[in-house]
């Protein structure tokens, strides 16, 4: 799924992909994400999936919790 030939980065082209995915509910909240699973899903390093994993954690569509994982926030706001 990520593009070579693409000037985006391929974080940025993840984080973009996820981000579309938790919005369509397609990754509900409380959907676990992990590094491994990123990295075989979109053929990226453990290192980018760790940084798209940042990234989406900064916008505050995931939740770390320490020793459990990381995982879809609830933004139903209620």
């Amino acid at each position: 799924m990520v593009s070579r030939e693409s000037p985006v980065p391929p974080w940025r082209q993840v984080t973009d992909a996820v981000r579309a995915r938790i919005a369509s509910g397609d990754l509900p909240p409380g959907a676990m994400l992990s590094i491994v699973t990123l990295s075989q899903e979109y053929g990226i390093a453990k290192g980018t999936a760790r940084k798209v994993l940042a990234a989406l954690r900064d916008e505050g569509l995931v939740t770390v919790t320490p020793g459990w994982g990381t995982f879809v926030a609830d933004r139903s706001g209620g």
